[in-house]
């Protein structure tokens, strides 16, 4: 019998729950990655509120909260005192200009203003076509911050070693941040234009959660599920830093490949315990612009000189984990009638997997959660400064 995950949600305000459950897939991966979920529930560790619920249009978590956050953040890295430490150890100072409002981030939706399609058409179709679109240049500089601030997993950038306790907590809510406002742009953009594709997400992460290395024969599910996304499933979290070669081609408008492309392209080695579903419409290879997609995608791949046929060498895809047994958790399969519901309740309150159970009774609203997050990592900010 496969392994089933229990997942009780709660609308944080009311205390009003709803639950649905996983059924794992019956493969190797997925079986390691039930292991790694038992675990994490027993470890104690904090699951990460603040980097969970990706893309819902409607989230508490506004553009301009979101915007208002990074700024908090940017300024603590900014501080004399954070700079001094870096220049006392022979570091260049590393100031973060940028200044994020919604309106740095993206365009203006035209028809907010009064106008028409009518009335834009004949002078005004750039307008149109970017109208509430994500601007990527500041948002690839905010991650071009991040990497150079972080390093990698296998080196940690200088900053990041010397960096006081506040800032390595700032340095890693800049990653964290971009990719929550990239996606909420998107979403909110799809759901002005386009509401049957709106991107929700569920990023299921836990601070300091163990990894695993993959090995070769987990790798090839990248070759059998490829880029494909479906409803309700279950993919592994990618638990490293740094870009894959399929973001880098569609957020930075598929560059060639140098030095200052992109800091830190990397390949999925790991596995851990963590998990994310898929809460937008399915995107498979039956959906011909997803193929006429990928063709592109893989032309550009050989233009980097890749080889297509190593789509588990280069982490081509997502692992599949499991699926959301949709009917029996929602009493229907109906895409709108699913996420309206869920809408309400986007706080993880309780997962439970073959009798291991974990609550998290708290909030990323809660007036003490920083304090509470930098506590719990200070063990590893401690080895990173000493590594």
């Amino acid at each position: 019998m496969p392994s089933k995950v229990k997942v009780v949600l709660r609308d944080y305000r009311t205390n009003a729950k709803i639950d649905y459950n996983i059924v794992a897939h019956e493969h190797e991966l997925a079986d390691k990655w039930i292991i790694a979920l038992k675990e994490l529930l027993s470890s104690g560790n904090i699951l990460e509120k603040n980097y969970c619920w990706h893309g819902w249009p409607n989230s508490p978590r506004t553009l301009e909260y979101l915007c208002d956050e990074l700024n908090r953040h940017i300024q603590t890295i900014n501080q004399p005192t954070v700079q001094s430490s870096w220049m006392d150890k022979g570091l260049e100072p590393y100031v973060i200009e940028e200044h994020f409002t919604p309106d740095a981030v993206r365009f203006p939706n035209v028809y907010g203003m009064g106008m028409t399609e009518e009335l834009y058409a004949k002078d005004f179709k750039e307008e149109l076509a970017l109208s509430l679109a994500l601007k990527h240049g500041i948002m690839n500089s905010l991650h071009n911050h991040f990497e150079i601030l972080q390093g990698t997993v296998e080196k940690l950038s200088l900053y990041y070693k010397y960096a006081d306790d506040e800032a390595k907590w700032a340095i890693r809510q800049l990653n964290n941040i971009c990719h929550e406002l990239e996606s909420l742009c998107l979403s909110q953009r799809k759901k002005a234009f386009d509401p049957e594709w709106i991107r929700p997400s569920q990023i299921t992460t836990w601070l300091s959660a163990p990894r695993y290395m993959l090995t070769t024969s987990d790798r090839e599910l990248f070759n059998v599920n490829q880029y494909d996304r479906v409803f309700g499933s279950v993919y592994m979290h990618w638990c490293q830093i740094g870009k894959t070669l399929y973001e880098v081609w569609r957020d930075e408008h598929a560059p060639d490949i140098d030095k200052t492309t992109c800091d830190a392209i990397t390949e999925l080695q790991y596995y851990s315990g963590e998990f994310d579903i898929e809460w937008g419409r399915d995107v498979t290879r039956n959906n011909t612009w997803h193929e006429d997609e990928m063709n592109k995608f893989r032309a550009w791949l050989c233009r980097q000189g890749y080889d297509l046929f190593d789509n588990a060498g280069l982490s081509l895809g997502y692992l599949p984990l499991g699926q959301v047994d949709l009917q029996g958790s929602f009493n229907t399969t109906d895409f709108h009638s699913i996420i309206d519901r869920m809408g309400e309740y986007l706080d993880i309150y309780q997962v439970e997997v073959d009798g291991v159970s974990a609550r998290y009774d708290y909030h990323w609203s809660d007036w003490d959660w920083r304090e509470k997050q930098i506590k719990f990592l200070q063990p590893g900010y401690r080895h990173s400064s000493n590594v």
